[in-house]
């Protein structure tokens, strides 16, 4: 039982860490294939340009909004040359695009090669890259991209990391079905796992958060809405859970059931030649302590079988055990 009980209590941070293994694939599958819905629906942020205003006399129906007329004429631009899609979604390792019906459906018809470190630069996927390029994003939302440039390679390589780290909690904690010693080890390999998907749950909600917030502000004159994906910081947010429960379990399993059974017979045998009280032929059995018959006299004893001499006998025997 002391093996059964030991499995036992492997098997709730084991499954909590596979859990969180294939919360992390997920994340990484997100946007790679354009063909299955599951992989569709996982990015981190979404711009929605379908019904941007490509069509220069409905300027005027926006002079009350101050717009930049540099970005509206790249954007009007890059959709009269068919670059503008009507949605983009942005996942680890790449983006998608895509168009829309007029009954709201979407298709998505390219997906850019995956990559390292990527990161959705809006002035080269949509073609914007023309004289007034350095001018088309200012003030906050120049700086949201920034941001977003230098924290994704951060933010890739935490991804990386977590998903190693997950894999080789599950390797390491396989020893620890054997040993205490092995739950010690998956615990520290399963604490540095939960550091870095933390950390990159929480950059890639901050940094998409705030990119999402100022490209909605910053586009939505031209009626271009920007979000986050909700699907995929959920299932980010649930590797946490489960990164950091498996983690709770793992320390546990350091203290409790130990593998061994507590029932284990312990038998002591006697040592050799050891020496034990006996009854005296000469003082009864009161005097030799044994519960022999009260009746038992001292003229009805047997004479030793190899004599003794006087009053002299042997209190204790010496006994081979």
């Amino acid at each position: 039982m002391g093996k059964l009980g030991r499995f036992a209590c492997i098997f709730v941070p084991m499954a909590l860490t596979i859990a969180s293994l294939v919360c992390l694939v997920l994340v990484f599958s997100g946007q790679l294939n354009k063909d299955m819905k599951l992989q569709r629906d996982l990015y981190f942020f979404k711009a929605d340009t379908s019904d941007f205003i490509d069509n220069p006399d409905a300027v005027k129906v926006l002079n009350d909004v101050n717009i930049d007329n540099n970005l509206l004429q790249a954007l009007q631009g890059a959709a009269q040359n068919a670059k503008l899609k009507d949605f983009y979604t942005v996942g680890l390792w790449n983006y998608c695009e895509g168009d829309q019906d007029k009954d709201g459906k979407e298709t998505i018809t390219f997906c850019s090669p995956r990559k390292a470190n990527f990161w959705f630069n809006p002035v080269d996927v949509w073609d914007l890259d023309n004289g007034t390029s350095a001018k088309l994003f200012e003030g906050n939302v120049q700086k949201s991209l920034d941001a977003y440039h230098k924290v994704a390679g951060w933010m890739f390589s935490a991804y990386v990391i977590a998903i190693i780290l997950t894999a080789v909690e599950f390797v390491v904690g396989l020893c620890a079905i054997f040993s205490r010693w092995g739950s010690l080890v998956t615990t520290i390999v399963s604490s540095a796992q939960t550091v870095f998907v933390f950390a990159a749950a929480i950059t890639s909600t901050v940094i998409y958060g705030s990119l999402a917030g100022v490209f909605e502000t910053a586009l939505k004159p031209f009626n271009i809405q920007a979000s986050l994906g909700k699907q995929m910081l959920s299932v980010v947010w649930l590797a946490v859970a489960f990164s950091t429960a498996s983690g709770f379990f793992w320390l546990i399993s350091i203290c409790c059931c130990s593998g061994k059974s507590p029932h284990k017979k312990v038998s002591v045998e006697k040592t050799p030649y050891t020496y034990e009280r006996v009854a005296s032929p000469y003082l009864g059995a009161s005097a030799g302590g044994a519960g022999t018959h009260p009746g038992h006299q001292l003229g009805n004893m047997p004479s030793p079988a190899h004599g003794t001499s006087g009053s002299a006998y042997e209190p204790f025997r010496h006994e081979r055990v």
